[in-house]
């Protein structure tokens, strides 16, 4: 990592310069990539975050966590999982989905993806309302 903290992308150097890549939009990234999974109901924030989105304001790095290391990018996700579904290939599937959009929009190197599931979401009473008025 370079002093101002971003990840500098070595084969994307040529004549014109170089291409540095923030962590924050690595968390942006591996998050929206997280959340298309089916079976990932949310993300884990902070408190911070959760005022944050009750104000308007998207944060589509939350629960997403960014650290590199000699042989490349570690990321932590924290995710809820919708209950009834296979945490083991729920899991898999965000590895997966992160990996192939990280390696497209950026060509960062990884090392890990480290997937935390912090909770199980049942179904709400809500949504089982409007599908019994269907």
């Amino acid at each position: 990592m370079s002093e101002n903290h971003m990840f500098d992308i070595e084969e994307h150097k040529n004549d014109l310069g170089k291409v540095e890549i923030s962590p924050e939009v690595i968390e942006v990234i591996a998050g929206i990539a997280a959340s298309e999974v089916e079976g990932v109901t949310s993300l884990r924030g902070g408190f911070a975050t959760g005022v944050a989105e009750r104000l308007g304001k998207k944060n589509h790095g939350k629960g997403i966590k960014v650290e590199l290391g000699e042989n490349g990018v570690t990321i932590d996700v924290s995710v809820f999982i919708l209950y009834g579904m296979s945490v083991p290939e729920v899991a898999k599937n965000i590895q997966e989905n992160i990996e192939h959009t990280l390696k497209t929009m950026t060509s960062v190197a990884l090392e890990s993806i480290n997937i935390h599931v912090v909770g199980i979401q049942f179904e709400t009473h809500e949504e089982d309302v409007q599908l019994q008025e269907s």
